[in-house]
C-alpha cells in the first residue's frame, strides 16, 4: 500500500525538508523572515541556497530555474545546471544565495504593453519565499516575481502579493475595532476548481484547429449531446481513471492538495478540485496543475483541452474561484456562524464584499475577459456577462430586516426526510446553490464562476482582494472616528445594504427577464472582452489601484495594451487557421464528392433514370461550396486589412470582434451545413461524434 504521508510533498522543499536540510538557527530565521515580511540577509540566503541544492540533488535534480508567470498567461523558466567547472576536467555542484534571490532573464520577448523598448531586454526575477520550491523534470523550480530592468511589473505574482497585503492591512483595522488584538495576519484563501476535456490524441492530431487554436472552429451538432445528463457524475471510464490516478499522484508529490474529481456535464469533460490554500500558493498550484494535466494526458493516449469552449453546443470549461478571508488564527471571516443576524463582524465583511462587487462590476468582468471566454459566457452553465451576487434567501432576508430596522426571526432548520425509515434524516442548508450566478455565496466563501478554464486565477484574486480592501478601508475610516461604535456600525450596515442591494439576485441569470431587470437596476452588461478590457484604465480604477499600491497607472496601461493585443492575436490565429482548413481540405473534399455525384447524375441520365437524389444533393452542396469559397475570400481580405490596420489596440480589437469574428461565424454556419452531407470516407476531419463519443 502506498505511503501517502511520504508521497505528499515529496517533490517540494517544504517545512519538513527545510528542517532536515537547514541548520536550526537558519530555519528559524527564514521562518521569521517570511512571517514578518522582512528582507533576507546574505548569510541566510547562502545557507538556504546550499540546503535547497543538496535537497534537489538528493532527489535527482540536475538543474535549477526561476519559475515565473509572465503576462502570457502561462509560466516561464530558464534552466541552469548546478555544475561549475573548476579546471583539470573537474566540476563542483554549487548554488549560491545570490542565484537564489535574484535571476536575470532576457525579457525582450515577453509581453510588456509598452513599458519598455524591444532593445531594452534585461529583466529580473526575484525569489518568493512564501511559495515553496519544487522539482519538475529533474529541475529545481523556484517561484519568483518578474520585473523589467526599470522595475516595472511584468508578471501576475507581484500584483497578487501586493493585493494580499492591501487586504491584510485593512482587514486587521476592522478586526481591531471588534476587539481582536491577537490576529497578526489576514489572508485570502482560494480553491480553484479546474474543468477540462480529455479526448483521444489520435482525434486531436487530425484537427488543426484544436492544435493551433485549442478549440474546434466548426463542427456539426451530433445526434446526441449532453441532453440526457448521463455523463455528469457518471461512472468514470477506466482509462480516465488511470489518468486521474497518475494526475493525483503527481500533484500530491508537488504538494498540491487535489481532492475531488468527477465527470462534468459535457461528454468527455471532467473536473478537479483542490483544498483551499492561500491565494498566492493556490495561484502557483493551479498553474502547475494545468501544466501537469497537459503533460500527462498523452501518456494515456489523450489530449487535454483547457480551452473555454472547445466544442459548440455543449458545456464549456470554467475555473470556479472559491474565495474566502481568514486570519492566521484560523478564523474564516466569511463564516456566518449559527446566528448570522447577530454576527455583526460577519455582516460587515459580507456587506464590504457586496459593496465592492457593485462598485466594481467592470473590474470583475475584466478579470474574466478574453477571446476564449467570449465563446463560453452566457450559456451551458457558464454565468452571463452581467455581474451579480447570490446570497440565498436567508441572508437576503437578514439584510432586508437590517435595513428596515426589524429583528430577524430564524425559521429554524428544516429537517429533510426521505420517507424511508432506514435512510437518515438531515438538516437542509440555509441556501441552495445557484449555478447561474457569477458570484455566489456558498456557506463560508464566494464562488466566482465567470473565470475561464485556461486563465490564471491571479487577475481575479488581485481584483477581489483590492476592491474588498478598499471597502474595508472606507468602513474603518468611518468606524474609527465613531463615538458609539455599535450605533455607527448598525448605521453603516444599513446604508451599505440599501445603496448596493441592486447587485443581489437569487434567480435565473440566464432568463431574458433578468437581462431586462439588470438594465433597470443600472447593472453593467458588457458582452465581449474588447468592450470590457479598455475600462481597466478608467479614472476610478487607476485611483483604486494606486491608492492601495497594487498597480501604477503605467502598469495598468501596459496590461490594457497586452490584453487587447492578445485578443486580436487570438482571433487572427483562428481566422488564418479556418481559412487554411477551408482552402486546403474542406473545399477539395466537397468538390471531390460533388464530382462523384456529377458522375452519378450523368450515368443515370444515360440510363434514362431520374437523377435524384444525387442531383438535389449536388445542387445543395454546389451552392454551399460557392458560399463557403466567397466567405473565405472575404475573410482573408479582412484579415489582411486588420493586420495592416494602423489603429490603436482598442480599435484593432474592435475590428477583429466586429468583422473577423462575425465572418468566422458565418463560415462556420456554412461548414456545419455541409458536414452532415459528406460521407466519412471523404470528410477530412473527425466529427463531434467521433471526438466526444468514441473515446473510451
Amino acid at each position: 500500500m502506498e505511503n501517502f504521508n511520504a508521497l505528499y510533498g515529496a517533490k517540494v522543499f517544504n517545512d519538513a525538508s527545510m528542517k532536515k536540510y537547514l541548520p536550526a538557527e537558519t530555519y528559524d530565521a527564514l521562518k521569521k523572515t517570511v512571517s514578518e515580511g522582512l528582507a533576507l540577509n546574505k548569510d541566510i540566503a547562502d545557507s538556504v541556497a546550499d540546503a535547497m541544492k543538496n535537497w534537489a540533488l538528493d532527489n535527482g535534480a540536475t538543474h535549477y530555474c526561476h519559475w515565473f508567470q509572465p503576462m502570457t498567461g502561462t509560466t516561464a523558466e530558464k534552466h541552469d545546471a548546478f555544475l561549475s567547472p573548476i579546471g583539470e576536467g573537474k566540476i563542483v555542484m554549487e548554488f549560491r544565495g545570490k542565484e537564489l534571490i535574484k535571476g536575470e532573464s532576457d525579457a525582450s520577448s515577453f509581453p510588456n504593453g509598452g513599458l519598455r523598448s524591444t532593445f531594452e531586454a534585461r529583466g529580473y526575477t526575484a525569489w518568493d519565499p512564501t511559495s515553496y520550491a519544487f522539482i519538475k523534470d529533474h529541475t529545481l523550480c523556484i517561484p519568483t516575481a518578474f520585473c523589467s530592468y526599470g522595475g516595472q511589473v511584468l508578471d501576475k505574482k507581484t500584483p497578487l502579493l501586493r493585493s494580499v497585503e492591501a487586504l491584510n492591512v485593512q482587514a486587521l483595522r476592522i478586526l481591531r475595532l471588534f476587539g481582536n488584538v491577537t490576529a497578526t495576519r489576514v489572508d485570502t484563501t482560494v480553491g480553484a476548481e479546474q474543468e477540462y476535456f480529455l479526448i483521444d490524441e489520435s482525434m486531436y492530431q487530425k484537427r488543426k484547429d484544436l492544435i493551433l487554436c485549442g478549440r474546434t472552429l466548426f463542427g456539426a451538432k451530433p445526434p446526441k449531446g449532453q441532453e440526457l445528463n448521463d455523463h455528469y457524475f457518471g461512472t468514470i471510464k477506466p482509462r480516465v481513471v488511470q489518468f486521474m490516478e497518475a494526475l493525483n499522484k503527481e500533484l500530491w508529490m508537488l504538494g498540491i492538495p487535489a481532492k475531488t474529481e468527477h465527470n462534468e456535464a459535457a461528454p468527455s469533460q471532467h473536473e478537479l478540485a483542490p483544498v483551499y490554500e492561500s491565494a498566492n500558493l493556490a495561484t502557483d498550484h493551479n498553474q502547475i496543475t494545468m501544466a501537469v494535466m497537459k503533460k500527462l494526458a498523452p501518456k494515456f493516449g489523450y489530449a487535454c483541452l483547457l480551452h473555454e469552449k472547445p466544442f459548440e453546443g455543449v458545456n464549456g470549461s470554467g475555473k470556479h474561484n472559491n474565495w474566502a478571508i481568514s486570519t492566521n488564527e484560523g478564523e474564516n471571516l466569511l463564516k456566518p456562524g449559527k446566528k448570522p443576524a447577530e454576527n455583526k463582524q460577519f455582516l460587515l465583511f459580507l456587506t464590504a464584499v457586496m459593496a465592492a462587487v457593485d462598485k466594481h462590476q467592470d473590474l470583475l468582468r475584466i478579470s474574466a475577459a478574453s477571446a476564449n471566454n467570449d465563446y463560453r459566457l452566457g450559456g451551458h452553465e457558464a454565468p452571463p456577462a452581467i455581474v451579480s451576487m447570490y446570497l440565498g434567501s436567508e441572508l437576503c432576508e437578514i439584510l432586508d430586516m437590517l435595513v428596515q430596522g426589524d429583528r430577524y426571526e430564524s425559521h429554524g432548520k428544516v429537517v429533510m426526510e426521505s420517507g424511508v425509515d432506514v435512510l437518515p434524516t438531515f438538516s437542509q442548508d440555509t441556501s441552495d446553490r445557484n449555478r447561474t450566478s457569477p458570484m455566489a455565496f456558498t456557506g463560508n466563501k464566494f464562488e466566482f464562476r465567470m473565470l475561464g478554464s485556461s486563465a490564471s486565477v491571479a487577475e481575479t484574486n488581485v481584483i477581489l482582494n483590492t476592491i474588498v480592501a478598499d471597502e474595508l478601508c472606507s468602513f474603518a475610516d468611518e468606524l474609527e472616528k465613531a463615538e458609539n461604535f455599535d450605533e455607527a456600525l448598525t448605521a453603516l450596515l444599513r446604508r451599505t445594504v440599501k445603496e448596493h442591494r441592486r447587485i443581489l439576485f437569487n434567480g435565473d441569470n440566464y432568463s431574458h427577464e433578468w437581462v431586462e431587470e439588470a438594465a433597470r437596476r443600472g447593472l453593467l452588461n458588457i458582452p465581449s472582452a474588447n468592450l470590457a478590457i479598455p475600462r481597466l484604465t478608467d479614472e476610478k480604477n487607476v485611483k483604486l489601484f494606486e491608492k492601495h499600491h497594487v498597480y501604477t497607472e503605467q502598469e495598468l496601461l501596459s496590461r490594457r495594451e497586452i490584453l487587447l493585443n492578445e485578443y486580436s492575436k487570438i482571433l487572427n490565429i483562428e481566422g488564418q487557421t479556418l481559412a487554411e482548413m477551408v482552402r486546403r481540405e474542406i473545399l477539395p473534399a466537397v468538390m471531390q464528392y460533388c464530382a462523384a455525384l456529377s458522375d452519378g447524375v450523368l450515368k443515370k441520365k444515360e440510363l434514362s433514370i431520374p437523377p435524384e437524389p444525387e442531383y438535389g444533393l449536388l445542387t445543395k452542396l454546389s451552392t454551399l461550396a460557392h458560399r463557403l469559397s466567397e466567405e473565405t475570400k472575404r475573410l482573408l481580405t479582412e484579415l489582411e486589412t486588420a493586420k495592416t490596420s494602423e489603429g490603436d489596440a482598442k480599435q484593432t480589437a474592435d475590428l477583429y470582434r466586429n468583422v473577423i469574428f462575425a465572418r468566422m461565424e458565418a463560415i462556420r454556419t456554412v461548414i456545419d451545413a455541409i458536414e452532415p452531407e459528406i460521407p466519412p470516407t471523404t470528410w477530412p476531419y473527425p466529427t463531434y461524434t467521433d471526438i466526444l463519443f468514441y473515446c473510451d
